[in-house]
């Protein structure tokens, strides 16, 4: 399975100012696959330590930090020769050993011709938390997300669609209707399945939509247990409820997320901490709302009006038990029962997800109660409005509201319709959504 952050791993390899890599991410997005994957495809060996399945290895950092001990340590237990430049260890689960965390900074100044790549799930909210010294400014981050829908692609076998998405949507010309009914198909598809690596291959393997739900109910239980035994008593309840509710939230036609739906009287003072979490453990992001758009965006933002969404739009449509009927079939709300609302909460999941894959960091725009605008990013120099639409049907008064008042160099509207530009507003299909800004 091809991942796009194989690239980002060779750049880091090949800087002469690399320092150890921390891969950090939620759980079950493919760390530990893509380290091991790079380790024996780019070095001589690999010398693999996981400080949660084998506490023995913490042993190795409790005599103080001598860095030719701790290899040598590892060499012997490992049978495996630590070769400067030529070996890549890798420390996974790192948040199991805090003595390891702190080496890190030590490995930097004292023997940077190491390459160490650490990864581990959690890893943000360890830090957040203060369990462990945090080697700042000692490491260089990378962050893996589900796979997108190009990666997707890929895995499916349907590698030969992504240039054609790609001259399409550069060139603002139509895809073939045959290719674009095909790739509508494997977008809702992407809707059930999500991006995490095992759901989809077992997907793609099997064909059997029930076992890749199967996958992904596993992960939310993680999750979960997750959410138990890195908070307070008091505070899990209240992760739990919040994570419950965004997919429940996601399909109202006021898709901002309210407190006061979780609990009658429920306040931000009480839930902040708990929504922070999410946020730090990576299972889960917020979109938050700008005045105006104006640079810096977050500057402009209100901390108290956002919009929560899941770190994989899969995950979503798995926490509200759909069925792959209903996401296969869902152009057809009627026949099917799937509430339209919800229909374009999972969209907009869906492009908030691809657009994070891309680095942008999403907001949303709205003027009162008169308009509003799903998505605001910032693409180079331009801030671009990006409206959502989950059908064919893209009347809005909205985005026309955003650009006669602020005049964007174009708009993007994304829906089931071909590509093409209507006036300064470039039509681009569901399934293009990674093309922006990638």
């Amino acid at each position: 399975m091809r991942r796009k952050i194989y690239s980002d791993l060779l750049e880091w390899k090949k800087s002469p100012d690399r320092k150890p890599l921390l891969l950090q991410g939620a759980r079950q997005t493919g760390k530990t696959y893509i380290l091991n994957v790079f380790g024996k495809q780019e070095y001589a060996n690999v010398a693999y330590c996981n400080f949660e399945s084998d506490r023995h290895l913490g042993d190795f950092f409790q005599d103080g930090l001598d860095l030719d001990g701790i290899a040598g340590k590892i060499s012997n237990y490992k049978r495996k020769e630590i070769i400067p430049g030529k070996t890549l260890l890798i420390f996974d689960e790192i948040q199991a050993c805090p003595e390891a965390m702190t080496s890190l900074k030590y490995f930097c100044e004292g023997w940077p011709d190491i390459h160490i790549a650490a990864s581990g799930s959690l890893l943000g909210v360890s830090v957040f938390r203060g369990d462990m010294s945090f080697p700042v400014g000692k490491v260089d981050f990378k962050t893996m997300l589900p796979l997108d829908f190009e990666e997707f692609l890929e895995a499916m076998g349907e590698e030969y669609l992504v240039e054609r998405v790609r001259r399409c949507y550069n060139d603002n010309c139509a895809m073939e209707e045959a290719f674009h009914a095909k790739l509508l198909d494997l977008y809702r598809k992407y809707v059930f399945t999500g991006g995490m690596p095992e759901a989809v291959m077992t997907f793609q393997s099997t064909g059997l939509p029930e076992l890749a739900r199967d996958k992904q109910t596993g992960i939310l239980n993680a999750y979960f247990n997750d959410m138990a035994k890195y908070n307070s008593s008091s505070q899990i309840p209240k992760v739990r409820a919040i994570f419950k509710s965004i997919s429940v939230q996601l399909s109202r036609e006021n898709r901002k997320f309210k407190y006061a739906d979780l609990k009658s009287g429920g306040r931000a003072r009480d839930y902040e901490q708990s929504a922070s979490w999410l946020c730090e453990s990576g299972i889960a992001d917020r979109a938050y709302c700008i005045s105006e758009p104006l640079v810096p965006l977050e500057s402009r933002s209100s901390q108290s009006d956002f919009k929560f969404y899941m770190n994989d739009v899969g995950l979503c449509c798995a926490s509200q038990l759909l069925l792959y009927d209903d996401i296969m079939h869902m152009d057809d709300c009627q026949a099917n029962g799937l509430a339209e609302d919800f229909k374009g909460g999972l969209a907009e999941n869906y492009v908030f997800c691809q657009l994070k894959s891309n680095g942008l960091r999403p907001y949303y725009w709205k003027s009162g109660n008169t308009a509003e605008v799903d998505f605001i990013v910032r693409m180079g120099r331009d801030i671009i409005p990006i409206e959502v639409k989950s059908g064919t049907n893209v009347r809005s008064k909205s985005l026309d509201v955003y650009a006669s008042k602020y005049h964007p160099a174009y708009a993007i509207r994304l829906s089931a319709r071909n590509f093409g530009f209507d006036g300064r507003v470039k039509s681009v299909p569901l399934y293009a959504a990674f093309c922006i800004g990638g």
